[in-house]
């Protein structure tokens, strides 16, 4: 597993549309995930050390943000085919295992994966009321560590400026996980 870092935000880059199905058999679009004050769209996996370092920080984190009409959904872009952990079914056990209050998603072409740039898992995208990328960060400044009463909520904060202000902070830390499973 090669580990990645993401890049910082690119200057206007607007979320792209999706149609995806989600664990619980729906069909979600862009528009469905969309809170009135932003929205996350996070790339993670199953099997991913660091995906699973920080999973109940994140969905703690988003679930935080969906109360304050921040929307949400995560997305799971890797090839199911050579990696079953990250089969659909596995998704819904891993969803349900960690209480999403989100849709989680399958990438099956990988298209939305390509079309976003993601480049790893956890790769989250925080975008502003319009759709106009602010954040794209970790979750906190743990890390894959354990998290303590120093740990900064940067996902958290950030998308909380930016349902205020409409613009994410200044200084954000990549995110890093194992690379994107491609065909």
């Amino acid at each position: 597993m090669a580990l990645l870092k993401t890049p910082e935000p690119a200057s206007g880059f607007k979320a792209p549309d999706f149609k995806l199905k989600a664990t619980d058999n729906n069909f979600y679009t862009l528009n469905d995930i969309k809170g009135p004050k932003g929205f996350v769209v996070a790339f993670i996996c199953n099997h991913c050390p660091y995906v699973r370092a920080v999973i109940d920080r994140l969905v703690s984190d988003l679930s935080t943000l969906q109360d304050d009409g921040i929307g949400a959904a995560a997305i799971m872009p890797n090839d199911t085919d050579n990696y079953p952990d990250d089969s659909f079914d596995n998704m819904g056990i891993f969803a349900q295992e960690h209480n999403f209050s989100f849709p989680y998603l399958i990438d099956d072409t990988q298209e939305v994966a390509k079309s976003y740039d993601a480049i790893c898992t956890p790769d989250i995208f925080g975008f502003n009321k319009d759709g106009h990328l602010e954040y794209r960060g970790r979750v906190d400044s743990a890390g894959p560590n354990q998290a303590d009463a120093q740990t900064k909520r940067e996902l958290l904060s950030a998308m909380q400026l930016i349902a205020e202000t409409g613009t994410g902070p200044e200084n954000q830390s990549a995110s890093m996980g194992c690379s994107i499973k491609w065909r």
